[in-house]
């Protein structure tokens, strides 16, 4: 096993603890966010494991679940965001 091989092992294991933290925000915050993180590095992690696994193709597919990542993530990101704004004081303005 050579050191990329090793670190592509360690990714997936990190990936997979991202997931784990992921649902506890969820389900113990009650936070949406949480549910689409834990989807996207699940998704991350099957990337890398389709890539591990079949070195020499399946792109397409790749292609695809890399493609649900990001969408899974920027609305995740998005919620965030919702999540964390300030309402704007309206007694305020001037």
């Amino acid at each position: 096993m050579d050191i990329v091989e090793f670190i592509s092992l360690f990714t997936v294991i990190f990936e997979f603890a991202i997931v784990i933290l992921a649902v506890l925000v969820a389900t113990r915050n009650e936070r949406g966010y949480g549910w689409l993180i834990a989807i996207t590095f699940a998704l991350l992690a099957l990337f890398e494991g389709v890539r591990i696994f079949y070195p020499n193709g399946l792109p397409r597919l790749n292609t695809v679940i890399l493609f649900a990542a990001c969408v899974s993530m920027l609305y995740a990101i998005w919620l965030l965001y919702e999540d964390t704004r300030k309402p704007v004081n309206e007694g305020n303005s001037r």
